[in-house]
């Protein structure tokens, strides 16, 4: 059973709130089987799965109370309905929309736990968003990311820690684990973070299995784009496919033209929206200065594509690049991959990444908002990670006062000036924190 961070984020929001949870994203990424573990923990679980059971819709369809709800799923269920000990479990909540907006009613009247969950494949599930205010949480759920792949391969905690407390304090890591790591991080870049690929890898070890299944979720990816959006579904695939190709060419940028000589943004936006909101494509926008705010220096019309998963990714590269990445072979350009991961690993730890441009001072892969401060950061794949023209162009600039960069890439940790030169798969260790008071009150006292 894979190890997932979901599992003890179900598990935390239960415990302390009795509101319902819709979990979100893209498919074949585990929501159902993390739900279905969680389901295990009540003497009653539920499940009514919407694609399934098309004719749950129309048991549901037309029910007026909470009642009559409760009543209507007791007649297609032989699981008991036990008050306080019932978990109910509603998949694939894109077909019956209407039962999320029941929700609110299902949690006031409180006999039983509600659960959801949706893809994004094609569904503007952030329509739903604003229904049950107040009554139920929504999380979105993405593929194994790198510390999840590691552990669910062996690693143990005390070594994820100590890498975490060499990156905290910016020390070098013990060369025998760095090189073990890395050892894991090319495996990473192939196998991914999709979970029937992992277990596969884990069952077998045998890549040609877990290539199989890269490839049939590509293709299941490609027939949902053509159940869900038929109008548009040539588009779509059309951006879909000339991702790999775009992220290997020299400046990573998708470029419409590509797609058509004549091609306008405003004619192909409604397609890459459809690839964000359905989990499979991450777009990394550019922003003109690295200020805070970036969201409002950001160009809606210049982005790079990112897959949401490195190993599909690297399954639509040549035949054979999987063993010539397992051997670190230094004629393959790993930079399309690199940065891949990390813009699926940011995008997983709930931060927006952006890339800036600027003519004069040059490209930076990526630049972020965190604790308060913009951080730049650059991937690096080859030997001259210390040659960075650009940043060095950003860093020295007093305009901007940036206190410090990362540049990712295959060596051991160390500092030189304001400049983290850190091993790449330390990555996992950039995340968000709730910099949100929990408790604030102004004080009135001689006003009122």
């Amino acid at each position: 059973m894979l190890k997932r961070k979901i599992d003890n984020y179900i598990d935390n929001y239960y415990t302390n709130n009795r509101n319902a949870l819709l979990i979100t994203g893209a498919r074949q990424i585990g929501k159902t089987f993390s739900i279905r573990e969680f389901g295990k923990k009540f003497k009653s679980f539920i499940e009514i799965n919407f694609i399934e059971r098309p004719d749950a819709v129309d048991v549901f369809k037309g029910a007026k109370t909470t009642d009559d709800i409760l009543m209507r799923l007791s007649t297609i269920t032989t699981k008991p309905l036990i008050k306080g000990e019932t978990l109910i479990f509603f998949d694939e909540v894109q077909k019956y929309p209407d039962i999320v907006t029941a929700i609110k009613f299902l949690v006031d009247e409180g006999s039983y736990r509600y659960i959801l969950s949706g893809s994004l494949l094609g569904v503007e599930l952030k329509d739903l968003r604003s229904e049950p205010v107040g009554y139920m949480g929504i999380k979105e759920m993405f593929p194994l990311d790198f510390e999840e792949f590691i552990s669910c391969l062996g690693i143990n905690d005390k070594v994820i820690e100590s890498l975490r407390n060499a990156w905290n304090n910016r020390i070098p890591i013990d060369d025998f684990i760095h090189s073990k790591i890395m050892e894991l991080f090319r495996l990473y870049l192939i196998v991914g973070g999709m979970p029937a690929a992992v277990n596969k890898y884990i069952e077998t070890n045998n890549m040609q299995e877990v290539l199989r299944i890269q490839q049939d979720i590509i293709s299941l990816y490609k027939r949902d784009i053509a159940q869900y959006d038929p109008n548009n579904k040539l588009y779509i695939e059309d951006i879909f496919n000339l991702i790999p190709p775009e992220l290997n060419s020299k400046n990573k940028r998708f470029i419409l033209k590509k797609l058509n000589e004549n091609a306008k943004f405003d004619r192909y936006q409604n397609s890459f929206l459809w690839l964000k909101n359905a989990g499979v494509a991450i777009p990394v926008y550019n922003v003109d200065e690295p200020k805070m705010p970036l969201l409002l220096a950001r160009s809606r019309n210049l982005f790079k594509l990112f897959q949401s998963d490195v190993g599909l990714l690297a399954s639509q590269y040549a035949e054979g690049i999987q063993l010539r990445i397992l051997k670190g072979d230094k004629d393959i350009n790993f930079g399309s991959v690199y940065e891949n991961i990390v813009a699926q690993e940011l995008t997983a730890h709930g931060i927006n990444a952006f890339y800036y441009n600027n003519k004069k001072r040059g490209e930076l892969d990526f630049v972020i908002e965190l604790e308060g401060r913009v951080l730049p950061i650059e991937v690096k794949s080859g030997k001259d990670y210390e040659f960075h023209r650009a940043l060095s162009n950003i860093m020295n600039c007093k305009e901007y006062d940036l206190q410090e960069a990362v540049v990712f890439n295959n060596d051991n940790l160390c500092v030189k000036d304001r400049i983290i030169y850190a091993p790449i798969y330390m990555v996992m260790f950039i995340e968000k924190k709730n910099e949100v008071p929990t408790y604030y009150k102004v004080d009135l006292s001689g006003i009122v």
